[in-house]
């Protein structure tokens, strides 16, 4: 029993222990100091690291007695704690192996190609870098190019947009806009007020647009503007001035030239448009010149013009005949046929205040002056012709001879003012049974045959004095012929009347 235990007691002298803590030391066997001189290289799953020689190698049997121990001695290993060494398979340590990293290819930056997968064999031959100074200068010819496109498109565009500035706001409109432009205003100032007042579309460039025409004429005052009315339209009122109080706006103007006749003023007033308080026609116009109510009316308003205004049983035809001064009248909303009337009247009446005196000291009515003026209208075009022509009347008024102008018979004949041929005027009826027949009957018709103009007026009142009895006109080019003798007159009759006469039939 004894012998038996002290057996056990070497066998657990020669076993390896195995350390209860870690920081128990604990001596190694020979093959564990073998095992330790070998450092153990942590495995890595994806490495295998080869074992070390003393690993590789079977274990050593440990020396002693007999495997076939006693059963007793099995049940005190059995319950006594072992320490038993714990081999690890470990393999030899090998270096790790370092990745060689193979240097990239320098390029200069300028030159830089990305470089596609090929083959190998194309990789293994020589990359030329490609230089970007083509490619610099393609950009900046692309760049310049959008940069010009740029600047012709804004060019364009801003060309449209200024023209389409300087057109009228609305063509169609018919609306009248009073507008101020106070005293001392200066262009912007202009521009401003009338795009506040809705007649341009921008201001500015209403101003731009003044300074490049070099507009600097434009006035203050009211006007009665529309927005129908281009910036050019708009900028020629602005040149005519405006007035010290706002007006009622004109929806049109009528147009009556000189040595009209009171029916071709009525079919003048006939062919105005608009939305007048009352219709305008040539009708109601012919009918309120006749109307003796409105007549006595105009009388009393007016006693230098009408004081000697021809009754109706002198045989006139209108009794206002050439008593309507021919001018331009703006035509308003409240127009009627009466108040235009009574405009045409006052502007004769303005126009003769000046010379009521002159015209006394004459011995002339206003009716007689305004008559012989009106043949002096129509016989002569220029100044000087028409005064010569008015002192020819006064000497054969004086002598007590006919005036014989074919005027007077055309107006007798109801042709004054249309298209008279040449030879028609010739071929005058001389005969005529009329009042207005100056051929036969000395002296003045009972009143003027048409409005005469401010000119032909004052060339009556202050006619050129001679001798002349006689007048006539070249039918191709006007130029008047005077003559103090019958004779003389003839020669001047045939020679510039008669034989162009005879030159125009033959040449038809």
């Amino acid at each position: 029993m004894n012998a038996s235990l002290s057996a056990v007691e070497k066998i657990m002298e020669n076993a390896p222990r195995v350390p209860q803590h870690p920081s128990e030391d604990v001596p190694a066997s020979p093959a564990e100091e073998l095992r330790e001189e070998a450092p153990i290289v942590p495995s890595h799953p994806s490495q295998d690291v080869p074992a070390s020689p003393a690993e590789a190698s079977p274990s050593r049997p440990v020396p002693g007695p007999d495997v076939n121990r006693p059963q007793k001695v099995e049940r005190d290993l059995n319950t006594t704690p072992t320490r038993v060494a714990v081999s690890y398979k470990t393999e030899a340590k090998k270096e790790p192996q370092k990745e060689v990293t193979k240097p990239e290819p320098v390029m200069e930056t300028e030159a830089v190609e990305v470089i596609s997968e090929t083959p190998s064999r194309s990789r293994r031959e020589t990359v030329k870098p490609v230089k970007k100074k083509k490619s610099h200068l393609k950009a900046f010819f692309i760049s310049l190019l959008i940069f010009l496109a740029l600047i012709s498109a804004g060019g364009y565009f801003g060309y449209q947009y200024v023209q389409s500035s300087l057109l009228p706001v609305d063509a169609n409109s018919k609306e009248y806009v009073t507008v101020q432009i106070p005293e001392g205003s200066n262009v912007q100032e202009i521009g401003s007020a009338l795009e506040h007042s809705g007649v341009i579309k921008h201001g500015v460039i209403f101003a731009f647009y003044a300074k490049y025409k070099n507009y600097s004429d434009l006035k203050a005052g009211y006007y009665n503007l529309q927005k129908s009315m281009s910036t050019e339209d708009i900028i020629k009122e602005l040149q005519k001035g405006g007035t010290p109080e706002p007006q009622e706006p004109s929806l049109a103007d009528l147009t009556i030239p000189e040595g009209y006749t009171i029916d071709q003023i009525a079919q003048a007033v006939g062919q105005l448009q608009g939305e007048f308080k009352e219709p305008l026609t040539a009708d109601a116009f012919l009918a309120k010149v006749q109307d003796d109510n409105f007549i006595s009316q105009e009388v009393a308003k007016y006693p230098n013009l009408l004081e000697s205004l021809p009754t109706k049983e002198s045989g006139v035809r209108y009794r206002l005949e050439g008593y309507l001064f021919p001018a331009t009248y703006s035509i308003k909303e409240s127009t009627t046929i009466e108040s235009l009337i009574d405009e045409m009247l006052a502007a004769m009446d303005k126009t003769l205040t000046p010379h009521y005196s002159a015209i006394k000291s004459k011995n002339l009515t206003v009716n007689e002056l305004l008559t012989i003026a009106s043949l002096v209208e129509k016989e002569g075009a220029k100044t000087e012709d028409r005064k010569l022509i008015a002192g020819v009347f006064y000497n054969r008024l004086n002598l007590g001879m006919p005036l014989q102008s074919n005027i007077a018979i055309l107006y007798a004949q109801g042709k004054l003012g249309q298209n008279i041929s040449l030879a028609d005027d010739a071929g005058i009826d001389t005969s005529i049974n009329s009042p207005y027949n100056v051929y036969t009957k000395p002296g003045l018709m009972p009143g003027p045959v048409d409005s005469p103009s401010q000119d032909a007026i004052e060339a009556s009142i202050n006619q050129t004095k001679s001798e002349n009895l006689y007048f006539v006109a070249n039918v191709t080019d006007g130029k008047v012929y005077y003559a103090v003798t019958q004779e003389e007159h003839d020669r001047n009759v045939a020679e510039h009347v008669n034989s162009k006469l005879t030159q125009n039939s033959s040449s038809n």
